[in-house]
């Protein structure tokens, strides 16, 4: 099984989404993301598959649904027990939405690449908890608003 990294941005108030779209605009984000994912495979739900409308460039992209039917630059599955079979020798898939696939996988993913939002926005989507899974490991970057950080899976005592 390929390792699995998570990657959101995260307003103040933990809102990810509203109305099928995100509810900002910030470029250092979206080149944040692009130059983190491009070369692998992403994994999202329908949702968030029909919020970006296509496949993104430069990546397999991967929908985690039982009712999408497949379609042109996407693998479909229906369960992430199918993803080693569809992520060839990939190393690492990005797991990058929405609420359902991050609440179903973040227990099983090994880092979290957390774009902080320093302001409230209101939403309909929220970022499930994830304070007790990961530990804040390094704040990898700063821009107008927004601190880059990547949490790494907590240690628990056996």
């Amino acid at each position: 099984m390929p390792r699995l990294i998570a990657i959101v941005a995260m307003s103040a108030n933990r809102v990810i989404g509203r109305e099928g779209k995100l509810p900002w605009h910030y470029s250092e984000d979206l080149k944040f993301f692009k130059r983190t994912t491009l070369g692998h495979p992403i994994l999202m739900g329908r949702a968030t598959f029909d919020s970006i409308g296509k496949p993104l460039p430069g990546r397999q992209n991967i929908v985690l649904s039982r009712t999408m039917l497949p379609r042109e630059g996407v693998t479909v599955i229906r369960d992430v027990s199918e993803l080693p079979q569809v992520c060839g020798e990939a190393e690492t898939v990005f797991v990058i939405g929405g609420a359902r696939v991050f609440e179903e996988l973040l227990p099983q993913c090994d880092g979290l690449h957390l774009t902080f939002i320093t302001k409230d926005y209101e939403g309909d989507v929220q970022l499930p908890p994830f304070e007790h899974l990961f530990r804040l490991k390094e704040i990898t970057g700063q821009s107008e608003g927004l601190e880059f950080r990547y949490y790494e899976r907590a240690v628990t005592a056996a």
